[in-house]
């Protein structure tokens, strides 16, 4: 029996050695393996009882799949669980453990790149705003490359105390000290743990491991925000006047979740998480990417969060314009915005050797040309590169071909900055940068580092064709200036991102669109205005342009409408913005399409630009809350699992209930529909579909009516009622519209608008129907 014993002692040591060796050898194969940044998203009721915190069970569950992985960051705000390092079998068995809800894989976001007050209406009469003192309790949280506290936007002159309830901190690190924080920059924090992961440690050389923005995108959205007033602002004598955010008596929280090689998933959740414990009250987002499910999305996932602390969130649509379907941040919890010009202009001219004059832009402020003209060439005739060398990509023109010339650049593929930096290194003398059919008549003006104008293709070509005909042609540059009253305004900029949402058709963005062309703001110290590494020069103003430039101006905006209605919801700021947005000029033709040169849609501008004296008082709103997201949610199909990864909470979808997303409670119409049996606008074949909606009463007790405005012989629209009374504050109406279409061929988009009237508020609504 004692021997019985010994030999299962033996081989149970064996076994163990065994086990041990094996797990070793496996480990070490797999600390071979490349690793990859992941969420580990965690279903929280699901900690067994044995584990006394979730950090241990977290702990514990990493440990089983790697024994030299750590945890980067832990969340438990708007989502719970954690990031770490894996290689891809690590996690395959992570997502297999019991209480894991997603593995996430690490996703790279980008950053989307004083008229604008005035344009938008806000002096007319200081009696419409919010009080200084209301508006200042009101905290904007901007997610950027950080702040530069000695930027002069940021002054706090006249502010009382930090609101009593921010529990929010000034993070010190390198170049950033307390101090750098006053009573206009309550909060600064950064988050560089995910970004590190990938690339590294921060080269403290390079760029401040520290809230302090080198970048110069996170100065420029959170002072179009919420920036002080600064009366002499300019950027080298171009947009003189008083440069101020839109909420300028709101204060600013900066999170600093971007650097020089991107935004990581990891940190800005991480971001949101800390905003959310900070006790911010909008949160403004110029990044973009993501996933094509929410649940797969971390910004989807961690701004669901953050709307359902009653924080609204506002997200850039994106540079991915004109191209249709190119939207980013679509999550109907998110307000996504989207690009239009202002009224103001930097026109630059230029001089040919035939004696045409065109009008370009340009915010060139040093030496201009002399010496009468220059030949001019192009840069696909004088380049090394073939196929692109029209577009003067680095280290592409020819010395020799280029130098005492003015050089024809077109848009595209590299920066416009750098295009010309690339013609001054080759000896070039100027630039005319001409626009391709992508940009149309779009101009954006830049701060160039010799004499240059921007065109459009229209005047693009015309050069061209002088530049074929002439056999010594020869071109000048004029120096620019700043004009006003620019008609009409606003277009669409080319570079805004279009519609049809990608992702859920049936919500129609953006949502609306605002100034984010050649806007003026507070800058970084740390680089020229360009960006570029041998911009030596050094500004407190640039003029940039971006949806990065709207999304910030609409934040500012709610937080305007947060100070004088601190009880409405994130939905109920964003349908006040949509409903009281305009889609026309003054004399009823509707904005314009800068890419195409003809009337824009609501794929472009979504409700329309925004218009903030009328969305103070908007009348009607669409509300929704936490179970409508729900409903929308099981309208698409979605587990109870996959909600759950996508909103942090619990919810199982009905069996006996029918959801549907044409009864989600949107302020917009989007009607995607299917031409019957494959056929191609046959004739007499419609469908039917109707769409619900309820309407709260934020003003006085009333009547609205309702009108259609549709050209569309092919699709009938009723609405049931017709009328709406409103008998007291926050009563709630439901309505039902009816579309009946006629078959289309597949690709063929119409549009139509609905609107609620009392006499006084007009509460519209755009329809957007498309034929798949």
């Amino acid at each position: 029996m004692r021997m019985e014993g010994d030999k299962m002692k033996i081989l149970i040591s064996v076994i163990v050695f065994l086990t041990t060796f094996c797990f070793h050898v496996i480990a070490k194969e797999s600390q071979k393996q490349p690793k990859n940044t992941y969420i580990i998203h965690m279903d929280k009721s699901s900690m067994p009882a044995s584990f006394e915190d979730h950090f241990q069970w977290y702990d514990s569950s990493l440990q089983s799949v790697s024994d030299s992985a750590d945890m980067i960051y832990t969340y438990h705000n708007v989502i719970h669980g954690f990031s770490t390092r894996l290689t891809t079998e690590e996690a395959q068995l992570l997502e297999k453990q019991p209480g894991v809800l997603s593995v996430l894989p690490e996703i790279r976001y980008e950053l989307h790149t004083t008229r604008t007050p005035a344009f938008l209406g806000l002096g007319k009469s200081d009696a419409l705003f919010p009080a200084s003192d209301k508006l200042s309790e009101v905290i904007v949280g901007v997610f950027d490359t950080g702040a530069w506290p000695e930027s002069r936007s940021y002054d706090d002159t006249g502010l009382g105390p930090v609101p009593k309830g921010w529990k929010g901190q000034c993070e010190v690190g390198n170049n950033f000290n307390l101090s750098n924080c006053n009573r206009k920059l309550i909060g600064a924090r950064y988050f560089s743990k995910g970004y590190e992961a990938a690339f590294g440690d921060i080269d403290i050389k390079e760029e401040s491991k520290s809230p302090r923005d080198d970048d110069g995108h996170g100065t420029h959205t959170s002072t179009t925000a919420a920036g002080s007033a600064i009366v002499d602002a300019t950027l080298f004598g171009y947009a003189n006047g008083t440069a101020r955010g839109m909420a300028s008596k709101a204060r600013i929280a900066t999170y600093k979740v971007c650097w020089l090689g991107g935004c990581f998933g990891t940190d800005i959740v991480a971001g949101i998480e800390k905003a959310v414990e900070d006790g911010v009250d909008v949160m403004s987002m110029s990044i973009g990417g993501g996933s094509p499910d929410y649940y797969r999305d971390p910004v989807a996932i961690g701004t669901f969060g953050a709307m359902a602390h009653g924080i609204l969130i506002s997200c850039s649509a994106g540079n991915g314009g004109p191209s249709p379907g190119s939207l980013s941040n679509v999550a109907p919890w998110i307000t996504t915005v989207g690009a239009g010009t202002l009224d103001r202009d930097f026109p630059a001219y230029i001089g040919l050797g035939n004696g045409n004059k065109y009008k370009g832009v340009s915010l060139y402020s040093g030496y201009p040309l002399s010496g009468g003209l220059f030949p001019l060439v192009y840069a696909g005739s004088v380049s090394n590169s073939t196929g692109t060398g029209n577009l003067c990509l680095p280290d592409s023109l020819i010395p020799g071909k280029v130098a005492g010339k003015v050089v024809i650049c077109d848009r595209g593929s590299n920066p416009r900055v750098q295009k010309g930096q690339v013609v001054k290194d080759a000896g070039g003398v100027g630039m005319i940068l001409t626009n391709t059919d992508s940009y149309g008549e779009e101009l954006v003006a830049d701060a160039h580092l010799l004499p240059t104008a921007a065109v459009g293709q229209k005047i693009g070509d015309a050069i061209k064709s002088y530049l074929k005909s002439d056999t010594n042609p020869t071109a000048t540059i004029s120096a620019g200036s700043t004009q006003l009253g620019i008609k009409p305004s606003p277009v669409i900029a080319a570079f805004s991102s279009r519609g049809p949402n990608p992702l859920t058709p049936e919500i129609l963005k953006p949502d609306l669109v605002a100034p984010g062309v050649n806007i003026i703001a507070g800058w970084t110290g740390k680089v020229g205005p360009t960006g570029l590494d041998s911009d030596k020069r050094h500004v407190s103003f640039n003029i940039i342009s971006g949806t990065s430039m709207s999304c910030p101006h609409v934040s500012g905006l709610a937080a305007l409408l947060k100070a004088e209605h601190p009880e409405w919801s994130p939905a109920a700021i964003r349908s006040a913005l949509m409903t009281t947005a305009y889609a026309t000029y003054e004399n009823g033709v509707i904005i314009q399409d800068v890419a195409t040169g003809r009337p824009a849609t609501p794929f472009d501008y979504g409700a329309g630009h925004v218009n903030p004296v009328a969305a103070l008082d908007p009348g009607l709103v669409y509300d929704a809350g936490v179970q409508d997201y729900f409903s929308f949610l099981c309208a698409l199909n979605y587990t109870a699992a996959q909600i759950k990864a996508t909103t942090n909470l619990k919810f199982h979808c009905n069996s006996r209930k029918r959801y549907s997303l044409t009864d989600f409670n949107y302020p917009s119409f989007a009607v995607p529909l299917q031409t019957a049996s494959g056929k191609r606008g046959g004739a007499g074949v419609s469908s039917t579909v109707k769409y619900s909606r309820t309407l709260t009463n934020v003003g006085a007790p009333s009547t609205y009516k309702v009108s259609v405005s549709s050209t569309l012989s092919s699709v009938k629209i009723s609405v049931e009622p017709e009328l709406l009374s409103f008998s007291q504050a926050y009563e709630k109406k439901t309505y039902t519209v009816t579309f009946t279409a006629a078959s289309m061929p597949s690709g063929t988009t119409s549009f139509a608008r609905l609107e609620w009237s009392d006499g006084k508020h007009i509460v519209g609504s755009p329809i957007a129907f498309s034929w798949t």
